[in-house]
């Protein structure tokens, strides 16, 4: 399905700027996606489930994606380069949890949440640096707090480890493409109230995890969306290489 839909001037004016986002059916993507176009950005959103996404007016599109095919990434970027005429932000949140103990991880399973959380991440970079270098754009990629504290088995080893390359990726990122005026940053949210949490947790499970974070809530979609939404704004021009944590003081770096 693709939707550059209503006027086509709308989709391809210069002067607005355009976001690429993964995992934009999930609850952060969802959120992320409805502030970006509520400050005027164009969006092309992809998730491998789109039947959630309202796709009706200008200036938006929707695709389906498998963040791990590389051919698939590379024609998704070509794709809303052709749409909009230009890539300013790209915000990865196409992600899945594992689960653990160690011994109860298949190598199939390990690889599996590598090849989403990180390998996926490798591949979008790759496609997206052209366009980002031609608008000085950004990248923000999604850790988690399991990348900075190691974890455990409600998510499982490899998602701990997936989580944490992301981290040195985004370091790594932010040095190399710097001299290109690409920004490159990371969020680490601690539990936030999407489905993620709350269907795969019992109630039992989700009140532990509330009364772990100090400031004794689980978060918001919001409150992940407006970071995104402050990385990519020009009032973040001097802010790369940085790994914001999102967590109500469960980890404190």
């Amino acid at each position: 399905m693709s939707a550059a839909n209503g006027d086509p001037s709308g989709a391809r004016d210069p002067a607005r700027r355009v976001a690429f986002v993964t995992g934009a059916a999930g609850g952060l993507g969802r959120a992320t996606v409805a502030l970006l176009r509520s400050r005027g950005l164009a969006v092309f959103a992809t998730d491998l489930a789109l039947a959630a996404i309202p796709c009706t007016e200008p200036g938006f599109a929707a695709e389906s994606l498998d963040v791990t095919d590389e051919a698939a990434v590379g024609a998704r970027m070509a794709q809303a380069l052709g749409e909009f005429g230009r890539i300013d932000h790209v915000v990865h949140f196409a992600g899945r949890a594992g689960h653990g103990p160690l011994d109860a991880v298949s190598r199939a399973d390990w690889q599996a949440v590598l090849d989403v959380n990180l390998t996926s991440a490798f591949l979008l970079a790759k496609a997206a640096h052209a366009a980002l270098a031609r608008t000085r754009g950004t990248l923000t990629l999604v850790s988690s707090t399991n990348g900075l504290n190691g974890g455990s088995s409600l998510s499982g080893p490899a998602y701990a480890v997936a989580k944490a390359g992301l981290i040195n990726l985004t370091r790594y990122l932010a040095k190399e493409w710097a001299g290109e005026g690409i920004r490159v940053n990371c969020l680490a949210p601690g539990p936030i109230d999407t489905p993620m949490v709350s269907d795969r947790f019992s109630p039992e499970v989700i009140a532990q995890l509330r009364s772990s974070v100090p400031l004794g809530l689980i978060g918001e979609p919001r409150h992940v969306a407006h970071a995104v939404g402050y990385l990519v704004s020009p009032d973040a021009a001097f802010v790369t290489g940085t790994v914001m944590n999102l967590s109500g003081g469960l980890v404190l770096d």
